[in-house]
């Protein structure tokens, strides 16, 4: 699943030019944005010290990436972990997908898998899509079609495209529902029409069919 750590980092470049608000985030936020990754460690690691779960995740966050700081993915772990036991969803994710790689901890699909859960659990669509796939492959879960399925729908139904994709797999193959091919190409086409590529190919061969 190593595609999928492209997804954990996108969630938290998303957040770090959205929508938290807060003096305290301003400044390493700011900082960030411009490139100066070293300011923004400085300044938002003491807020993490503090105990605030969305410093701890972006702090693992630059430590995974080696930006302001040398890249350590034990480091990144630890801080995610700090985080995500806080019930922070993006912390419970990005620590998934390091248990998920074997990056900075043992790799462990079980675990991964509790860490998926319990971010898809708060309606984090990277975390449901990765746990649909764990269940479509059976890695770290007993291999489920119907809860594959569940999963994928959830992060689709967000718009997610990588979801709306293998959703649409599994409306072709029929597994875990129904064989449909409207369906599937519903789905194919949510997400070509976000440029995803492999929905793209999946949609041209549903065409020729």
């Amino acid at each position: 699943m190593r595609y999928l750590l492209v997804a954990a980092l996108a969630v938290m470049l998303a957040l770090t030019v959205a929508v938290i608000v807060g003096d305290d985030y301003e400044k390493p936020l700011e900082a960030y944005n411009r490139g100066d990754y070293a300011t923004a460690f400085r300044e938002m690691k003491p807020l993490a010290e503090q105990g605030d779960d969305f410093a701890q995740a972006f702090v693992g966050f630059l430590y995974e990436q080696g930006q302001g700081v040398p890249r350590d993915y034990a480091e990144a772990a630890r801080w995610y972990r700090k985080a995500a036991e806080q019930g922070n969803s993006d912390g419970q994710y990005n620590l998934g997908t390091l248990y998920d790689t074997g990056q900075g901890v043992v790799q462990d699909d079980a675990e991964a898998a509790k860490w998926y859960r319990k971010a898809a659990d708060q309606g984090d669509a990277s975390g449901q899509y990765n746990l649909g796939l764990m269940y479509d492959t059976g890695q770290g879960v007993p291999r489920d079609y119907a809860e594959a399925v569940r999963w994928y729908r959830e992060a689709a139904e967000q718009g997610y495209a990588p979801a709306q994709n293998n959703l649409g797999t599994m409306y072709t193959e029929g597994h875990g529902v129904p064989r449909d091919y409207d369906e599937a190409m519903k789905w194919f086409g949510k997400a070509a029409e976000q440029g995803n590529a492999d929905a793209r190919g999946n949609l041209g061969r549903m065409v020729y069919r």
